[in-house]
């Protein structure tokens, strides 16, 4: 049988000269378990340039499925590609990622993944989600909780069937009405088959534990049959209807579309841009004005419009009943210039009065405003606009034009009859389609509806009475103001294309001449069942009348609503339903929060008559690192792939110019990639990617997204990995835990403190998860190993073979339990590193997946008495270093002073072993207050009483040193002028304050060096 493909990659890696300089390259290869190698120049990485590189491919013995070899030497070098490799397939197979049903734990956690577009593919907004929900999912499952991850995939009506209609013109030159709706669905399911697991494949290369033997897919069977129940349901009930109201309709897609899939773009004014169906760009952002004559008089109504071409189905003009320049044409009438008919000048409060002149043309049928103008005062609508974009009920030298070429011919027949007043340039809004790129049009026509009043009043009864809550709370505010808006009260579920499920709605037609005043709609699960169902209700017998179910599908969105508990199995009492609806948590982007959040509670309690699940826990909009949208015209939208794999800027460039944006938009974005990214983005692995995305505050509005924060956590892989090896270098190849800490007496104060620093660790993961403040517990892991563990402890440890009187077993005991603790700790969001470390570390279960994660109740060492001591004695090192390293001195010659008092040199006299060993400077001296200290000393206060001095005296060549510092001072007070020449100017920024006083502090700091330095006797 093959070896696994996912186990043997491509790496590279610089061959540093120092680092390298006494190995070959067959030295490196074999200390990496490499069997083939050879060398290149630098390939077409991220970070190529002109170095010597070596192309490394790691020996692959792991079969598909089988648990991978960790009893090789550990490589020296950390690698992503390495460690992530055939951990995942293992832990499918092994079945870690299913609930056990047997497990001893009482409670349970449940959470639906939000299904992404089966169209989709993998980008930075998906892989928060990801990597926030994995996190959670994998610290319950640790935590003994019965846990169950559901994946789901959401057909996507719109964006699929366009992506596949394009596929269809681009191989046939055919439209999907050349192949017929039954054909051109079989299309669309033959493409979601071959490509529809891509994002799914992504996810499992994020590290996903997602349950995905209960994937579905939300055009299943079982997911279609939830869909025709509820809307039968709903219809039944009456609180689904059908309505001719003004929907968002795209032209290019010929279908009513949703809010969410509408771009609002900003003009400031002209802008050229390119529509669908027309060869040339058109001007939007400008303001026309024209006349109506009024009836029987000479005065005109100047009226304006950035829609001149809508003008056509006007059907009044408004005035403000107060406006005393028209008091006198109230109930008056104008003449339509281009249309036989007269329309009539109405009074009404919307109009304001102080904005151009007074007076609004009105079109019922195309702007929602007007609408509502029309049904207070019982206008007449009049479409004008047909389906595809082009001109329907109007003069025939303008029927069947395109829109856009009839708003320039109606500027030209109003000119002819001089009525014509100009444009303007007019900042606006434009509506367009987010999947067509068409201008949205409102259009009259009938749809589907679902009354939404009295299941938004039962969604807000919910949160007010606490049964639902946000994480953040302030969306609570947000929650409140959408359901009591009118808006929410009707949703428009029709759409007019073929992918999705179709709506159970069958059309009674009378095979008599009988009239009847409104069409007559069946709703049932099939067309048998809607004619028994017919029968009983018109009292007729089928041979008088037909049924033709509607052609136009549902929403998406509406399936969506369903999938909390249609995942489940519903409308059938399904063992899983009972078991596992409603669920524990949402975790969703607040982009969607009326979209899909709020329709999943109001069908959830009214289909099941339970919440769906009882937290909500929204995320923010990501960002660029400038704060920017993420955008493909901006050449920042990222795909996670090529964070984890690395990628350079030609293939960045690559994938721009392999996109469907325009010549122009595709030169923009690789200007943005070159500036965002000019050496690309270099391999950081899925750890790093998934640790960094944790570490932003996610519950803030908007993520602003850098990538270098990213290969700053590749770098904090490697020292968890180096840090690693120390420790097992430390314990040997045969160390087996035997002592109880617990119950041992540990004497040494650093040892004390690094278990009260641990069960600190501990303390704070166990709080921030609970809390969903994931970022906090990413900071607290990162500082223990970094800046106690590996800065102080292990640096500690270093001298511990040469003391006869240190404690080795209680240390080795000590560095085991921090590390195989650590490695369970960050377990949630470095799965793969955790793992491959977890193995070779005598694992005490299976596998990090169903370790137990630390509880607080096992950790007791808690000592905040001896954390305050250790910090004073950190920053005596800390200051101490930088002193050293401000005057360019080796520290085996420095002799270092502390002077405090007497209880503070009691204290830190119990350290002197610790201060040896992690300064290891010429001598470590303690003086109390009153004791004087050498001449030639630089001093620096660490903390009140406490004062670090340290001898430069025979050190440093004075007159040097000083004409460094004095350097040093000009720059900085150089730096100082000009912001207080920009603070002069009016011109402040943020951090201009914060900046004044550092540069302030360390023009003072080497003032005081300088004066120090110029009473030292020079050296010899």
């Amino acid at each position: 049988m093959a070896a696994s493909w996912s186990n043997m990659k491509i790496i590279y890696h610089k061959i540093g000269i120092k680092l390298y300089k006494t190995q070959t390259i067959k030295d490196i290869c074999h200390s990496l378990n490499i069997y083939r190698y050879c060398t290149t120049s630098a390939p077409n990485r991220a970070d190529s340039g002109k170095k010597q590189y070596v192309s490394l491919q790691y020996t692959c013995s792991t079969l598909p499925g089988d648990k991978k070899d960790t009893s090789c030497e550990l490589p020296t070098v950390y690698s992503p590609q390495y460690v992530e490799a055939a951990w995942y397939d293992w832990w499918l197979k092994q079945g870690y990622f299913s609930p056990k049903e047997g497990a001893t734990g009482t409670k349970k956690f449940v959470i639906c993944l939000p299904p992404p577009n089966v169209t989709g593919t993998l980008h930075l907004g998906h892989a928060i989600t990801c990597a926030v929900q994995d996190a959670l999912v994998r610290w319950s499952r640790m935590k003994g909780h019965k846990t169950v991850w559901i994946p789901g995939c959401d057909h996507a009506g719109i964006a699929t069937q366009v992506v596949v209609e394009k596929q269809l013109w681009k191989d046939e030159r055919k439209t999907r009405h050349d192949l017929g709706r039954e054909e051109f669905l079989r299309r669309v399911w033959k493409w979601k088959d071959s490509k529809g697991d891509t994002i799914y494949n992504q996810m499992k290369k994020m590290g996903a534990s997602l349950d995905w033997e209960r994937a579905c897919f939300t055009m299943d069977t079982t997911m279609s049959e939830a869909v025709t129940e509820a809307f039968v349901r709903l219809h039944d009930e009456g609180l689904i209807y059908r309505s001719n109201r003004l929907v968002n309709w795209s032209c290019q897609l010929k279908s009513a579309i949703s809010d969410i899939e509408v771009e609002n773009v900003s003009l400031e004014g002209p802008t050229r841009m390119s529509v669908p169906g027309y060869s040339k760009p058109q001007v939007f952002g400008e303001m026309a004005s024209f006349d109506y004559p009024v009836v029987n008089s000479d005065e005109r109504i100047t009226v304006s419009t950035t829609r001149l071409e809508t003008m056509l189905g006007d059907t009044a003009i408004a005035i403000h009943p107060e406006d005393p320049r028209y008091k006198h044409l109230h109930s008056e009438f104008v003449q339509h210039p281009l249309v036989d008919r007269q329309i009539p000048i109405i009074c009404d409060d919307y109009v304001d009065l102080n904005f151009g002149t007074g007076a609004v043309k009105i079109t019922p049928a195309h702007d929602h405003n007007d609408c509502n103008i029309g049904i207070r005062h019982n206008l007449e609508s009049i479409n004008v606009i047909n389906d595809s974009g082009e001109m329907e009920n109007v003069p025939d030298h303008f029927m069947g034009m395109k829109r856009f070429d009839a708003r320039r011919k109606v500027a030209e027949a109003l000119g002819e009859k001089g009525l014509f007043k100009g444009k303007q340039p007019h900042s606006m809004v434009l509506p367009v389609c987010s999947r067509s790129k068409d201008v949205i049009e409102p259009r009259l026509k009938a749809q589907w509806y679902v009354n939404c009043e009295e299941m938004a009043s039962d969604a807000i009864k919910a949160v007010e009475s606490g049964s639902l809550t946000f994480t953040p709370e302030f969306y609570k505010k947000i929650w409140y103001e959408f359901l009591k808006d009118d808006r929410s009260s009707d949703w428009c579920i029709s759409r007019q294309i073929w992918w999705g499920h179709r709506i159970p709605a069958y059309k009674v037609i009378l095979k008599s001449k009988q009239s009847v005043n409104e069409e007559i709609w069946i709703s049932a699960h099939t067309k048998e069942d809607a004619y028994v169902k017919a029968e009983k209700q018109l009292g007729l017998n089928r041979k008088d009348f037909t049924l033709q179910q509607d052609e136009d599908v549902l929403d998406t969105w509406f399936s969506s609503a369903l999938f909390p508990f249609s995942v489940h199995g519903w409308p059938d009492q399904t063992a899983d339903l009972s078991k596992y609806y409603p669920s524990s948590l949402l975790e969703t982007g607040s982009d969607i929060i009326f979209f899909w959040v709020a329709r999943m509670v109001m069908m959830g309690q009214k289909m099941t008559g339970q919440l769906p699940f009882s937290k909500v826990l929204l995320h923010g909009i990501l960002r660029d690192a400038q704060g920017r949208k993420m955008s493909k015209s901006l050449g920042n939208v990222i795909d996670p792939m090529d964070v984890i794999h690395g990628i350079s800027l030609e293939e960045l460039n690559k994938q721009v110019e392999e996109s469907n944006l325009d010549p122009k938009e595709i030169e923009l974005a690789k200007k943005g990639q070159k500036q965002d990214f000019p050496n690309g983005i270099p391999e950081c692995g899925t750890d790093a990617l998934r640790f960094a995305l944790c570490s932003y505050n996610f519950k803030d509005p908007e993520i602003n997204m850098n990538i270098l924060h990213v290969q700053s956590y590749r770098n904090f892989c490697n020292k968890i990995w180096q840090g690693y090896r120390y420790v097992s270098d430390k314990l040997g190849p045969d160390f087996n835990s035997t002592v109880n800490l617990k119950t041992h007496t540990v004497t040494s104060c650093v040892d004390r403190w690094i278990l009260s620093r641990l069960s600190h660790l501990v303390s704070q993961c166990e709080e921030h998860f609970t809390n969903y403040d994931l970022h906090y517990a990413t900071q607290a892991l990162y500082s223990f190993w970094f800046s106690d563990f590996c800065d102080i402890y292990l640096e500690y440890t270093k001298q511990l073979s040469q003391s006869e009187d240190a404690d080795i077993s209680t240390v080795k005991e000590i560095l085991y339990l921090c590390t195989n603790t650590y490695l369970c700790a960050i377990s949630p969001f470095m799965p793969y590193l955790s793992e491959e470390l977890y193995q070779r570390l005598a694992p005490r279960t299976d596998s990090i997946c169903v370790a137990e994660y630390p509880s607080v109740e096992k950790y007791i060492w808690g000592n905040e008495e001896l954390d305050r001591e250790m910090d004073i004695v950190r920053e005596i090192r800390r200051v101490t270093l930088s002193l050293t390293q401000t005057f360019n001195l080796s520290r085996k010659h420095v002799e270092v002073y502390i002077q405090a008092s007497s209880d503070g040199c009691d204290m830190l006299s119990q350290y002197m072993d610790v201060f040896n060993a992690l300064l290891r400077v010429k001598s470590f001296t303690l003086v109390s207050d009153g004791t004087s200290i050498p001449a030639g000393c630089v001093q620096r206060e660490v903390s009140t009483g406490i004062v670090v001095h340290l001898k430069l005296q025979g050190l440093v060549e004075p007159s040097a040193t000083i004409e460094k510092f004095e350097k040093k001072v000009t720059g900085l007070q150089k730096k100082l002028d000009g912001i207080e020449r920009k603070l002069r100017d009016n011109d402040k920024d943020q951090g201009d304050n914060k900046k004044m006083d550092s540069y302030r502090n360390e023009i003072e700091t080497f003032q005081k060096y300088i004066n120090i330095l110029k009473t030292f006797d020079k050296p010899g």
